[in-house]
C-alpha cells in the first residue's frame, strides 16, 4: 500500500483517458506517468535518496501533480509550501524540514532569491518552465521505484501558524493511501468524475483528491489561483463534477454577479471544508449551482477528513428542510475514524445536541505525530485519542455540529460564547458578504465580543444597525459590542480567515 503502486496502476487501468487539464496542457495517464519516471530519475540523478525531504513552492499546476507522485515513486518526503508565506517563513520551514531540493513555479523566483538568502539547507532548485519540460521530457530508460512500506513518511505539511508556531504534520503512504479508499466510497467517486482543483494543492482540502480521483482513473482540471468569476468559467468549460472549495470561495461565488450567466449541468456535488460555514451559505450554494453539497470536516493531521453531512439512507426519507438541517450540520464521522466528543473529563457527552464537549479521534488516517517535535505529539493524544481543540456537540443520529475551535471561545461575563453561532447570524444579513467574530480583552466583561466584516458591493449598513439585527436573532450578551468593516477580511494561505491578526488589527483600532 504506497502512493506510487496507486498512481502505477491507475496509468496501467486507464493510459488513454485525460489525467490533468491544466490551460492548454491535456495529458493522458499513460504519458503523465512517463512524465512523472523522468523527472523522479533527474532528482535520483541528483542524490536524492529515500527519506529526503524535497519541498514544491507552486500554483495549482500540472507540475504539482507530477511532483506529488515523484516524490512517491522516489520514497522521499515531500513538503509542500503555503506560497502565500514570506520568505523567513519558507526559509525557517525548509530549515525545520531538513529540505534538500526545492521545486518552484517560475512566478516564485524572487521570492525563493529571498529565501535562500536565508540559512536553508537546499542543495537545488528546479524551476517549472523551459528547464522542467527538459526534464520531464527525456525518456531513455525504465525507473525503478524505491521499495517503501506503508509506515514510511510520504508527506510532511506544515501547519499554518494561525495560533502559533508551525507544525510539521507527518502523512504515511498508510494514511494517504486509506484516506483515498474511504473517500472515494464516501462521495461514490469514479473514472467519469471531473475533479476541479480550485482550493490550493499545498493544502489538504483539495491535495486528498490527488490521489482519490487518480485512484479512480479520474480528470484533474487545474485552477492555478483562486477568482471567482474564472472558476465559474472553468466548472462549467470542464464540465466539472465535484470539487471541495473554503467557504470564503464558495461565498464569493455564490454572490459573483454574474453566476446567474453560467451553466453546470455536470456538476453533481460541491463540497467545503477548511472552516465553518453558514446556513445561509449551504443554502444559497444547492440553489445556485443546482448541486448537492456535502459539509465537511477535517485537519491537516488526519488526512483530512473526520467528518461528511452526508446523509444516512434513513435521513434521505425525511422532509427536505429537515434532510437540509443534517447537510448543514457538520456530519457524521467520515469512514476510515472512530470519533467522540467529550467534555473535560473526556467522558462522552450526551447525544442532546446540546452538551458541547471536544472532537477526539484515532484511525489509520491519524498522523503518528509532528515532525521531530516529540513534545508536541506527545501532547496532542490522550490515550491513543487525537484531541482536535474543536468544541462540538452530539445529536441523537451521530451528527456533530462544531460550535468553536477551543482557542476561539469567547468568554463574557461569565457567559460562553462560540463565535460560530454569531457568524452565521451575521451572514443572514443581507448587506454582509464575509464575516468573523472573535473576543477582545475587556475590562468590565472580562471579554467583549467584537465583528469584522465585509460588505457586498454597493451595499451600505451601519454599525449599530448590525447590531441591532445580532441582538434580534440573539441573546443580548452574544451580540458584537463592536463591529469593525474591512474591504478584505484577512485569510491564511488555504482561504480560511486569519481570526488572529484579526483581532491583533481591531486591538489598535
Amino acid at each position: 500500500m504506497n502512493i506510487w503502486k496507486l498512481f502505477q496502476d491507475a496509468a496501467t487501468s486507464f493510459p488513454n483517458d485525460v489525467a490533468v487539464v491544466d490551460d492548454e496542457h491535456r495529458v493522458t495517464y499513460a504519458k503523465t506517468f512517463e512524465r512523472t519516471c523522468s523527472l523522479a530519475r533527474y532528482l535520483r540523478s541528483k542524490g536524492i535518496r529515500p527519506g529526503d525531504r524535497v519541498s514544491i513552492l507552486e500554483d495549482n499546476s500540472y507540475t504539482y501533480f507530477e511532483v506529488y507522485f515523484a516524490a512517491a515513486g522516489l520514497g522521499v518526503i515531500l513538503n509542500p509550501l503555503n506560497n502565500r508565506l514570506a520568505a523567513r517563513e519558507i526559509a525557517a520551514i525548509l530549515l525545520d524540514a531538513g529540505a534538500r531540493w526545492l521545486i518552484a513555479g517560475e512566478r516564485f523566483a524572487k521570492l525563493v532569491s529571498d529565501v535562500l538568502s536565508r540559512k536553508t539547507p537546499i542543495e537545488g532548485v528546479l524551476y517549472t518552465g523551459e528547464k522542467y519540460e527538459q526534464v520531464v521530457g527525456f525518456c531513455s530508460e525504465t525507473f525503478e521505484p524505491a521499495q517503501v512500506k506503508e509506515e514510511d513518511v510520504a508527506h510532511l505539511y506544515y501547519t499554518s501558524g494561525t495560533t502559533g508556531k508551525p507544525k510539521g504534520v507527518m502523512l504515511t503512504h498508510k494514511n494517504v493511501c486509506l484516506h483515498a479508499q474511504a473517500a472515494i466510497e464516501e462521495f461514490e467517486l469514479s473514472v467519469s468524475d471531473v475533479w476541479g482543483h480550485i482550493a490550493p494543492m499545498f493544502h489538504l482540502a483539495d491535495a486528498w483528491a490527488t490521489f482519490a480521483i487518480t485512484r479512480v482513473g479520474g480528470r484533474h482540471v487545474m485552477v492555478r489561483r483562486f477568482d471567482p468569476e474564472g472558476v465559474l468559467q472553468v466548472l462549467e468549460k470542464e464540465r466539472i463534477t465535484i470539487s471541495n472549495l473554503i467557504p470564503t470561495m464558495l461565498n464569493q461565488m455564490n454572490k459573483h454577479e454574474r453566476v446567474a450567466e453560467f451553466d453546470f449541468p455536470d456538476l453533481r456535488v460541491l463540497l467545503s471544508g477548511g472552516a465553518s460555514i453558514a446556513p445561509e451559505v449551504v443554502k444559497s450554494t444547492m440553489e445556485t449551482f443546482g448541486c448537492d453539497y456535502i459539509q465537511t470536516y477535517g485537519m491537516t493531521e488526519t488526512s483530512p477528513y473526520l467528518t461528511v453531512s452526508i446523509l444516512e439512507e434513513h435521513l434521505k426519507r425525511l422532509p427536505p428542510d429537515e434532510q437540509f438541517s443534517f447537510k448543514a450540520k457538520t456530519g457524521r464521522p467520515f469512514k476510515s475514524v472512530d470519533l467522540k466528543v467529550v467534555d473535560e473529563q473526556g467522558v462522552e457527552v450526551a447525544p442532546d445536541g446540546e452538551q458541547v464537549g471536544e472532537i477526539w479521534v484515532k484511525g489509520e488516517t491519524v498522523t503518528p505525530g509532528y515532525w521531530n517535535n516529540p513534545k508536541e505529539t506527545q501532547a496532542a493524544f490522550q490515550a491513543g485519542w487525537l484531541c482536535t481543540g474543536d468544541l462540538a456537540v452530539l445529536d441523537q443520529e451521530g451528527y456533530v455540529n462544531i460550535v468553536d475551535r477551543k482557542k476561539d471561545l469567547i468568554v463574557t461575563g461569565g457567559e460562553n460564547v462560540y463565535s460560530i453561532e454569531v457568524e452565521n447570524i451575521l451572514y443572514m444579513h443581507p448587506a454582509i458578504l464575509e464575516a468573523a467574530v472573535f473576543g477582545v480583552p475587556d475590562e468590565t466583561w472580562g471579554e467583549a465580543v467584537r465583528a469584522a466584516v465585509v460588505l457586498n458591493p454597493g451595499q451600505v449598513a451601519a454599525e449599530e444597525e448590525i447590531i441591532g439585527f445580532c441582538r434580534e436573532n440573539l441573546a443580548a450578551y452574544k451580540a458584537p459590542k463592536r463591529v469593525d468593516f474591512f474591504e478584505e477580511l484577512p485569510k491564511t494561505g488555504s482561504g480560511k480567515i486569519f481570526k488572529k491578526k484579526l483581532r491583533d488589527d481591531c486591538r489598535r483600532r
